[in-house]
């Protein structure tokens, strides 16, 4: 008499086993955990150049203003702008005839963070959220949160 072959014998095994799902679903979990902070890292820093990129073309407007009227007092581009950026408003204070500051204070996804320049050329990082580093010494716009520019 032949030997009686069992269902399991006669077909090989298919699908996953529970084991082997609870495993995925750990590694799938580990890197989420590691790059979501790195990706959300990265998109704070992508936005951070709206900010630079809109005082250097209002620092250039002003002197340009300044070499036209001999003051940068009543200048358009020391009036708020809150609508020019989506992640920034800007503003400006003529403290006198020859000084100004200009200042880019986020807004939104970017509260805390505040950028300065004045008529000197001077940068600044007057204000960063909790997690970033001040840059030692703070003459530049910090990009990144260990502090550099």
């Amino acid at each position: 008499m032949p030997a009686r072959v069992t269902p399991s014998q006669s077909r090989p095994a298919q699908g996953f086993t529970l084991i082997e799902v609870m495993v995925t679903v750990a590694i799938i979990g580990i890197l989420a955990a590691v790059a979501l902070p790195s990706y959300q890292a990265y998109v704070v820093r992508g936005k951070i150049p709206e900010a630079t990129a809109g005082l250097a073309t209002r620092q250039v407007r002003l002197e340009q203003f300044f070499l036209d009227r001999r003051t940068y007092v009543g200048a358009p581009d020391c009036n708020s702008d809150a609508t020019s950026s989506k992640y920034f408003t800007f503003s400006c204070s003529a403290s006198s005839a020859t000084a100004f500051t200009l200042r880019a204070v986020g807004k939104d996804s970017m509260a805390g963070f505040t950028y300065t320049i004045n008529e000197a050329g001077v940068k600044t990082s007057a204000a960063l959220p909790t997690g970033w580093t001040t840059p030692s010494p703070n003459t530049c716009w910090a990009t990144k949160k260990d502090g550099s520019c």
